[in-house]
């Protein structure tokens, strides 16, 4: 393993290679949602899991460059105690909340869709930190790899169907009200990729139509409430880019996907002349940095 993935100081000099000014930072032995600590059903061995890994992040990472964006995970249940760890993040110099996609999948815990969460939702909206919904972190909406695939091939498969996985969470978001009580909740997508994104907006408004969604007290259709509300996020993408006009450029944010093997790294100024082909200046801002930059706060 580079020593750039795990070492802050050697990761600056990685992004300084490569043109980078920030970078918004995920969990890994933790989960990717941070669902390994969610499956822990002792209370206070999850939240010493928990509090160990947010303090870690601050103190190793965000101490040392403040070009690290610093994202907590919480408890998975109950509720009260997911806030207060939040409400200590953030005061910390946290900046999103990470939590798993399907926490019912971990433990015996309420539908995510449930007013029992309106509470975290609602704490987020407070602070003014987004929600990361970290593709991956749903581990029964994935195919899994077949036993007798070589790693490499497994490897591929897996990264493939992670990001295709977000495309139920999306869906799940848009139709369960979730946005609709919380106008100002920020949700974002976590290394989903991008170009299916047009295709399931503009296919969950037809659909929303077909069923009179609005009859039954929806008063945006899927796409306004994504467009309001939510973020996708790619590293090559250039069928995204493409469709911005059905996913919205103020709704995309751009990633090198660094340390991972499949990364831009160290050439993603020209993946970037690339994908950004015949994009107006100001929009190839926008997704470029912008975007991060007004929901983060920098």
């Amino acid at each position: 393993m580079p020593r750039a993935a795990w070492d802050p100081v050697e990761r600056l000099k990685a992004m300084d290679a490569d043109g980078v000014d920030a970078s918004v930072l995920y969990p890994t032995v933790a989960g990717v949602g941070g669902e390994t600590f969610g499956r822990i059903t002792d209370p206070a061995l999850e939240l010493a899991c928990v509090q160990a890994y947010n303090d870690w992040v601050i103190d190793e990472w965000a101490s040392t460059s403040e070009r690290f964006i610093p994202q907590c995970i919480v408890p998975l249940y109950p509720i009260a105690a997911a806030v207060a760890e939040l409400d200590r993040a953030v005061d910390r110099g946290h900046r999103g909340l990470i939590y798993p996609a399907i926490p019912m999948e971990l433990r015996d815990v309420p539908h995510i869709n449930g007013p029992e969460y309106d509470p975290l939702w609602a704490a987020c909206e407070r602070l003014r930190v987004p929600v990361c919904f970290h593709s991956g972190s749903a581990a029964s909406i994935q195919v899994p790899a077949a036993s007798d695939m070589p790693p490499r091939i497994a490897a591929a498969f897996t990264s493939i169907a992670r990001s295709a996985s977000t495309v139920s969470i999306v869906v799940n978001l848009l139709v369960s009200r979730i946005l609709l009580r919380h106008p100002a909740l920020r949700v974002v997508f976590a290394e989903s990729s991008l170009g299916w994104g047009a295709y399931q907006l503009e296919f969950a408004d037809q659909q929303a139509r077909e069923d009179g969604l609005h009859l039954e007290g929806y008063d945006l259709t899927p796409s306004e409430m994504f467009k309001r509300q939510c973020y996708l996020t790619g590293w090559y993408g250039r069928a995204g880019i493409l469709t911005r006009g059905f996913i919205g450029s103020a709704n995309i944010m751009w990633s090198t996907n660094f340390p991972l093997e499949t990364s831009t790294w160290p050439e993603s100024r020209t993946q970037i002349e690339r994908s950004f082909a015949g994009v107006p200046d100001d929009e190839r801002e926008q997704m470029l940095w912008g975007n991060a930059a007004r929901l983060y706060k920098l």
